[in-house]
């Protein structure tokens, strides 16, 4: 029977974003699911603003939680950190050799962290999410007139003798026609963005699953209960695992 070991792995910090981003994630899926199909599903015009308001006010809370995300990597424990999340750095393309080869000879190579294409995975998804975060909060000011960025967009396309604070969404007769167009030009990579981000984080979600289904069967680790823990138990010595961490 293989020796057990525990290994504290992902701080507290690291286990809270993790689940309540897949929450923040899920509602802001499900709302613009609903926006994307409102016409087929008959929504009126002040659904719509309704959906577009409660999918705004999610972003901002998904927002928060991946900035703190993004600063823990800098100041949080071993394995939060860029060095353990970013591919590169000093002997990662050796483990990224020896990591494949053991996979296709069958052989079991834990890791404490990620493992080395896990990094490049987890990196990807980050700059997804942080693209969604951006291209939302732009399109938050153009959609619904909402900050950080509807001030400076009401102000922009206002007709002349209407005050920008007055300015509601979809009321074009308050909107300078000329300004709307460009408005609406400057939107276009913005939403083309994250229209189509969309797409790929739902579909990097169900590979997100699969893999980390795939990856505990073959190597173990409880990758699933270490996130509710923290703690991940090994059969092997971890590849990433330095001296002083040793039990």
């Amino acid at each position: 029977m293989a020796d057990l070991k525990p290994y504290l792995v992902w701080d507290a910090s690291i286990r809270w974003f993790h689940w309540i981003n897949l929450l923040f994630i899920i509602g802001l899926i499900a709302v613009g699911v609903v926006i994307l199909n409102a016409k087929a599903l008959g929504v009126s015009i002040e659904g719509k603003i309704l959906l577009k308001t409660i999918h705004v006010w999610i972003g901002y809370a998904f927002a928060l939680n991946l900035l703190w995300r993004l600063v823990w990597a800098f100041i949080g424990s071993q394995h939060a950190r860029w060095k353990a999340i970013l591919p590169g750095g000093k002997g990662y393309f050796s483990e990224v050799k020896a990591y494949s080869s053991d996979v296709k000879a069958g052989k079991k190579r834990q890791y404490l962290g990620h493992n080395p294409l896990g990094r490049i995975a987890i990196s990807f998804i980050l700059l997804l999410l942080l693209a969604q975060a951006i291209t939302g909060l732009v399109l938050a000011g153009t959609d619904i007139f909402y900050p950080p960025f509807g001030s400076w967009i009401a102000n922009w396309i206002a007709s002349p003798g209407i005050d920008p604070a007055t300015l509601v969404p979809y009321a074009k007769e308050m909107y300078d026609p000329l300004a709307y167009d460009a408005m609406r030009a400057f939107r276009k990579p913005f939403i083309t963005v994250h229209y189509y981000g969309f797409y790929v984080l739902s579909g990097l979600i169900v590979l997100h699953i699969v893999a980390v289904v795939v990856t505990e069967l073959r190597e173990g680790g409880d990758l699933v209960s270490a996130m509710f823990t923290g703690k991940k138990v090994l059969s092997e010595e971890p590849a990433d695992k330095p001296d002083e961490n040793k039990q």
